[in-house]
């Protein structure tokens, strides 16, 4: 039996590239993400009384990996990217239905023009297609006692620090958004390399923002090497 699911909404987010973006949500609270709902959903009628909720849950489409299929076994970069677990048992990208799940925080609704949500400590890329919107409760939802298997905690926090060039690049730049520098201290600090690289020498680079990033780790340190902010054509 096959079903049909539609978008209801598309995520504006800082996030412009897969790499970099935090792995569960709340781990980088100064990322500015909007969804805005697509006809005939944009109407202030959908969205009544969902301002009194603090949360939501987001359905969503990892779209940009559907093609790339599924499989039985992956490898969380929780447990080093060497151990296999079973999809089920994990949140990868590539599941069967290519279906995301994430809790949000809702700061605010807009109905001046359509429905817009804004929304802080999503991880989710630009461009990401939502399928439904529900709003969290903690009293059914929050289980302090659940167990969460090998995901025992948050993952550590690398120190982040700014060479001299970076931040003549980051003042010179006039247009830099007040929560940018935030953004890229909270996204290096989750260190986004694949667990299987660990090469001080290396310099990574990544688009956050409409700026390129060009950063190194070396033991639990990053380096922001340079920023270049990308011309909007």
């Amino acid at each position: 039996m096959t079903y049909t699911v539609s978008p209801i909404g598309i995520i504006h987010s800082p996030y412009q590239e897969k790499f970099g973006i935090p792995r569960q949500p709340a781990l980088a609270p100064s990322a500015p993400v909007s969804l805005r709902l697509l006809p005939p959903y944009d109407h202030a009628d959908c969205v009544r009384g969902l301002e009194a909720f603090s949360h939501v849950w987001l359905h969503f489409l990892f779209h940009e990996t559907l093609a790339r299929g599924w499989q039985p076994l992956v490898r969380p970069p929780r447990l080093g990217g060497n151990t296999r677990v079973g999809v089920f048992a994990s949140r990868a990208t590539h599941r069967p239905n290519g279906i995301g799940l994430s809790l949000v925080a809702l700061q605010s609704i807009d109905t001046s023009a359509g429905v817009t949500l804004h929304l802080s400590g999503a991880d989710l890329l630009d461009g990401t297609p939502v399928l439904d919107i529900k709003p969290y409760i903690p009293f059914v939802e929050a289980k302090p006692e659940a167990r969460s298997g090998f995901v025992d905690g948050p993952p550590p926090q690398l120190d982040v620090v700014w060479q001299a060039d970076a931040l003549a690049q980051l003042q010179a730049w006039q247009q830099a958004p007040a929560w940018f520098a935030r953004l890229v201290d909270e996204v290096l600090a989750q260190d986004p390399r694949p667990a299987y690289q660990d090469d001080p020498a290396r310099r990574y680079g990544m688009r956050l923002a409409d700026c390129n990033i060009v950063f190194n780790i070396a033991g639990a340190v990053v380096t922001v090497l340079e920023i270049t902010p990308i011309t909007q054509n």
